[in-house]
C-alpha cells in the first residue's frame, strides 16, 4: 500500500497542470491523473484521489531556497511507512486534518494527528469514521455550533409518486434527527422481539404462510412511519410499542453550567454543541444525562437478578453500546460479567457489560475474556473467563473494557480495546 501511494504521487506530480500537454496522464489518454490511476488500478476516482491525498501529504518537501523539509503529517507517514496504518485509513485522517487545521496552532494539530494515527491502528475504516468525528470535538469546538447552523439551513423532506410508491427523502441535523431514528429503531427491535417471542411460543409453526412476519429491516422501517403518521391523524390505536425508543444526550456538568464545550447523543457519531444540547433538553423524548451529577442509587447487589434502566444509562457512558461490536445501546442489553448463576455474581455496574445477542453468546461460547480497567479512585478492576470477574462496586466513564480473545484465535491473547474509548480521541 505504502508503494501504491508513493506511485499515485509521482503520477499526480508528473501530471501538474502546468506541464500541459506534456502531463503523464494527457498523454495517456486521460484528464487528470485521478483517472489515469482509477484505470491502471481498478479503483474508483474517489479511492483514486484519496491516494494521490495522501501521497502529497506524506512525502518530503523542500522549502522555497531548496532546503528539505518534513512531510505534511510526519505521523501519517511513519504510519503508512511502517505498514501499521492503510491508505484509505491514512485518507481519512488527512481529509480531516486539511480541513479543522485551518486556523488551528501547528502543536495542536501535530498532537491529534499523532493521537488519530495511534489510536487508528487495527480499526476497521468504519470506525476510524468514527475516531475522526470524535477528534472534531477536539480540533473544532469553536465550530461546530456555526456548522450546526449550516446543516440546519439545509434540511428538507422531498415527497414523490413513482410507479405507485411514495418515495420519501429527509435531510434533517442529527441534533433533531436523534429523535426520528430512536424511535425507528425502536419500533423495528419491537417487531423482532415480537417475531422471536412468536417463534419460541411455537406459534410460526401453525401460522399460515401468509401470516409469518418475513419483512426486512428496511421494510420495519417503512412501516414504521407509516404507524406513527397514522397515530398522529387520529387511529385508534392506544399505544405505539418502542424498544428502547428514547434519547439520551451526554454532556459534561461543568461545559452544560458555563456553556462551552460539546456534548454527544448516544447512537451518533457527529458532536454537537452546548446550545444545540439545550435545544434539545427542551424535547420531552431526551434525558439528559449529566455526568458527575447525583442520581440514584445504582448497585443492588444480589437483591436483584436483572440490571435496571439507569444502570444500563450509567453502563452507556463507559461503554457507548455494545462494548465489543459497537452496535448502539438500543441494541444491547446489560449482562453480568461475573454469571449470575454460575458464579453468583452481583448485580452491580462493576460487574455489567452492554453487549448485544451476537457478541454475548461469542464471549461466552468461545472463550473470550474480559478486563475492565478503572482510573484511580474508581471501582476496582473487573476481569474475568467467559463473562466471570471480580466484584466491585460503581462504574467509571473513564474505565477502559478490553477483550482478551482465546489462544485459538490469538495465541498472544493480545488485549482489545473495547467500548467507548475505542472511538474516543481524549481516552
Amino acid at each position: 500500500m505504502r508503494l501504491a501511494v508513493q506511485v499515485a504521487v509521482q503520477i499526480a506530480h508528473e501530471s501538474r497542470a502546468e506541464l500541459g500537454a506534456d502531463s503523464l496522464s494527457k498523454q495517456a489518454g486521460f484528464r487528470s491523473p485521478v483517472q489515469l490511476i482509477a484505470a491502471t488500478t481498478g479503483l474508483s476516482a474517489g479511492d483514486a484521489a484519496g491516494l494521490v491525498k495522501v501521497g502529497e501529504a506524506t512525502a518530503p518537501r523542500t522549502d522555497l531556497v531548496g532546503q528539505r523539509m518534513p512531510a505534511k503529517y510526519p505521523a501519517v507517514q511513519a504510519a503508512l511507512s511502517s505498514g501499521a496504518l492503510g491508505a484509505p485509513a491514512a485518507s481519512l485522517i488527512v481529509t480531516f486534518l486539511d480541513r479543522a487545521c485551518v486556523g488551528q496552532e501547528a502543536g495542536k494539530v501535530a498532537e491529534v494527528e499523532g493521537r488519530l494515527v495511534n489510536r487508528a491502528q487495527g480499526l476497521s475504516l468504519d470506525d476510524v469514521r468514527r475516531l475522526v468525528k470524535s477528534a472534531e470535538a477536539v480540533l473544532e469546538e469553536s465550530r461546530l455550533e456555526a456548522r450546526e447552523h449550516e446543516r440546519r439551513a439545509q434540511r428538507s423532506a422531498t415527497m414523490f409518486e413513482r410507479d405507485g410508491n411514495l418515495h420519501l427523502n429527509l435531510i434533517t441535523p442529527i441534533e433533531e434527527g436523534a429523535a426520528i431514528k430512536a424511535a425507528v429503531d425502536g419500533y423495528v427491535t419491537a417487531q423482532f422481539q415480537a417475531r422471536k417471542d412468536a417463534s419460541d411460543a411455537g406459534e410460526a409453526s401453525v401460522m399460515g404462510e401468509a401470516d409469518t412476519d418475513r419483512r426486512t429491516v428496511a421494510m420495519m422501517r417503512a412501516d414504521a412511519f407509516t404507524v406513527f403518521c397514522t397515530h398522529v391523524l387520529g387511529c385508534e390505536a392506544e399505544k405505539t410499542t418502542l424498544a428502547g425508543a428514547t434519547v439520551i444526550v451526554r454532556v459534561d456538568a461543568g461545559d452544560l453550567q458555563a456553556g462551552v464545550g460539546h456534548g454527544s447523543i448516544d447512537g451518533a457519531d457527529q458532536p454537537v454543541s452546548i446550545a444545540a444540547i439545550r435545544r434539545m433538553a427542551a424535547s420531552g423524548a431526551v434525558i439528559p444525562c449529566v455526568l458527575d451529577s447525583a442520581g440514584e442509587i445504582l448497585d443492588f447487589g444480589r437483591e436483584r437478578r436483572l440490571f435496571t434502566r439507569a444502570q444500563k444509562l450509567a453502563l452507556v457512558e463507559r461503554d457507548g453500546g455494545c462494548a465489543m461490536c459497537g452496535l448502539p445501546p438500543h441494541m444491547t442489553k446489560v449482562h453480568h460479567i461475573r454469571w449470575w448463576q454460575r458464579d453468583a455474581g452481583p448485580t452491580d455496574l462493576a460487574n455489567g457489560i452492554l453487549l448485544c445477542e451476537t457478541c454475548h453468546h461469542r464471549i461466552h461460547d468461545n472463550g473470550w475474556d474480559i478486563r475492565i480497567d478503572n482510573p484511580p479512585g474508581t471501582s476496582k478492576n473487573s476481569t474475568g473467563k467467559n463473562g466471570t470477574g471480580k466484584n466491585g462496586t460503581g462504574v467509571s466513564a473513564r474505565a477502559r473494557v478490553w477483550f482478551i480473545p482465546p489462544p485459538s484465535i490469538d495465541p498472544t491473547r493480545t488485549p482489545r480495546l473495547g467500548g467507548r474509548a475505542r472511538y474516543d480521541i481524549a481516552a
